[in-house]
């Protein structure tokens, strides 16, 4: 079973429905009792391969690249959370830190010409699709040079020149949006991807359902990844949904699926490599869900332990660190030493107190350019204003 749930599996034809019974009971909960809960992705659990048949058709220079990468990401949301802490960023602000591998897996699998969209869990997306941490950061404090101009804070980043198509506050509606350039690729056929990720709450939404199937319909280049890191803010995914394997949804529009590792990175690589190579031949989409754990809170408001998670749920989640993990392999492989490690350590934490640095001594926006980047072109009859002026 665990094989099946690490490995991609082909979409295949549905069993037959099962007799009605007449005699079921009106109580739902009695007819259908919530399933256990699929453990078999837990590390324990995984097929056994050797380190070497890890980093096998990996370079050296990728290899401590992704390492250097997830850091980046681990040290930069702790700055993040440190500058919350003290004021300088406002609104909200939803840290990544425990999920690194899934991004940065995932992404190092595409090209520089592939589309990345997510949800408002970001700032990592938008560092590893190239985005500068100074740009990231000033968005943060909602300055002008951030990559947003400071009108989009932590969740609405975008940078056309990284093909990094933004945050979306609103749960599920960035997979229609995906869906949308995903056919602009096929219309004008494009030699490229559209990798969207999404939390695994939003899988309730009927956008989401509505996009895989019009995705499945006409073989779009589309790689959905839901980041299932089992709370839907404070509710646990098995309170929520009566299907706990959130891959078995993409059976119903004849999609292949896979169940990623969240908390390995190379898991994360070979799953949305495999994904990408199948949309890029014209195969199709595919979803992928990468089963993480977040080491904080939903946001930075939220508690880390103690209202729907106990601090003993953490520290125990907390023994699968990605970044531990995938330092102790490089390690055992001869790729990377524990002085090298600490030297990039040095390095990212040096460009995260810089990117604060940065952020903290920029301007702010501008108020006349409040009505501007409202449209993407004025249309001929004019522009409508917020506040009612025509022109």
């Amino acid at each position: 079973m665990a094989e099946n749930h690490t490995e991609t599996r082909e979409a295949r034809d549905p069993a037959p429905p099962p007799e009605p019974n007449a005699e079921a009971p009106d109580n739902h909960a009695q007819q259908a009792p919530a399933p256990e809960p699929d453990r078999a992705w837990q590390q324990e659990a995984k097929p056994q391969r050797s380190d070497e048949a890890r980093v096998e058709g990996f370079e050296r220079e990728t290899l401590r690249k992704i390492m250097w990468d997830m850091l980046l990401a681990r040290r930069f949301e702790e700055k993040a959370a440190e500058s919350y802490a003290l004021g300088k960023i406002g609104g909200f602000c939803h840290l990544y830190i425990g999920q690194e591998a899934v991004a940065v897996g995932a992404i190092h699998a595409l090209r520089g010409d592939d589309y990345v969209m997510t949800a408002y869990r970001e700032h990592v997306h938008a560092l590893q699709k190239g985005v500068d941490p100074n740009a990231v950061m000033a968005e943060l404090y909602g300055k002008a040079a951030g990559c947003s101009q400071g009108k989009g804070g932590s969740m609405h980043m975008f940078s056309k020149e990284h093909n990094y198509l933004g945050g979306h506050g609103i749960v599920g509606a960035q997979v229609p949006l995906a869906l949308g350039v995903a056919w602009k690729i096929r219309y004008r056929k494009e030699d490229r991807v559209m990798q969207v990720y999404l939390g695994e709450a939003a899988v309730n939404q009927g956008a989401f359902h509505e996009s895989l199937n019009m995705a499945a319909l006409w073989k779009l280049p589309l790689v959905v990844i839901v980041e299932n890191n089992r709370f839907g803010m404070g509710t646990a995914w098995e309170r929520a949904s009566s299907l706990y394997d959130i891959s078995q949804k993409a059976t119903a529009y004849a999609m292949p699926s896979a169940v990623g590792d969240g908390m390995d990175v190379l898991d994360m690589y070979r799953v949305s490599k495999e994904a990408a190579e199948r949309a890029r031949s014209g195969g199709g989409p595919t979803l992928i869900e990468a089963r993480t754990y977040r080491f904080v809170g939903h946001s930075m408001s939220d508690p880390v332990s103690g209202v729907y998670r106990t601090k003993e749920d953490v520290e125990r989640e907390k023994q699968k660190d990605p970044i531990r993990l995938y330092a102790d392999l490089l390690a055992r492989v001869g790729v990377l030493s524990q002085e090298e490690l600490e030297e990039m350590d040095r390095e990212v934490k040096e460009i995260s107190e810089k990117a604060a640095q940065f952020a903290d001594e920029s301007p702010e926006p501008d108020l006349s350019h409040v009505y501007t980047d409202v449209y993407s072109e004025e249309n001929e009859n004019g522009r409508l204003y917020f506040d009612m002026r025509g022109r």
